[in-house]
Order: structure tokens, then C-alpha cells, then sequence
């Protein structure tokens, strides 16, 4: 997960409509079941799909109340703390 890519997709969510980033992430699911598709191409959707889900996860945390700010912070101090277990 990037950070940056998480931001930019949380304010496209605030400009636009989080629909448009449900339908891209169930749009990127199907295509995962393509057989023809690379390892390489694979580990490319699915963090387009991980940034996809944090940009919905930290929108959340927004819509709850959060500054933008802290809602990135604190969703990457989750995302950290999860992979250090």
C-alpha cells in the first residue's frame, strides 16, 4: 500500500462518489480470474485493489469524524502495526 496512492484516491472519493471505487474494485476482482494473466500482473492489480480499499477504509474514517490527515496516519499505523505481527 502507498500512501500517496491512498491520498489521491481519497479525495478523487470526496470529489466524486466512493461508487465509482466499489465498481473499480469489483471491475479489477474479475479480471484476476483471466488464466492468462502473469504473477507480475497479478501483484499489480492487487495492490491497486489493497490502495483501493485503504482509500475506502480511510474515507470511513473521515465520514466518522477524522481529519483527513489522522485518518491517513491512522490507517497506516494499522496497516504497519498488522504486517509487524
Amino acid at each position: 500500500m502507498k500512501l500517496p496512492v491512498i491520498k489521491h484516491l481519497t479525495n478523487f472519493i470526496e470529489e466524486n462518489d466512493e461508487d465509482y471505487v466499489i465498481e473499480t474494485i469489483e471491475t479489477l476482482e474479475a479480471l484476476t480470474d483471466v488464466s492468462s494473466l502473469k504473477d507480475e500482473e497479478l501483484d499489480v492489480i492487487g495492490e491497486l485493489i489493497s490502495n483501493l480499499y485503504g482509500a475506502i477504509e480511510v474515507n470511513k474514517s473521515i465520514k466518522e469524524g477524522a481529519s483527513k490527515k489522522d485518518a491517513l496516519n491512522n490507517f497506516m499505523q494499522r496497516v504497519t502495526g498488522s504486517i509487524d505481527k
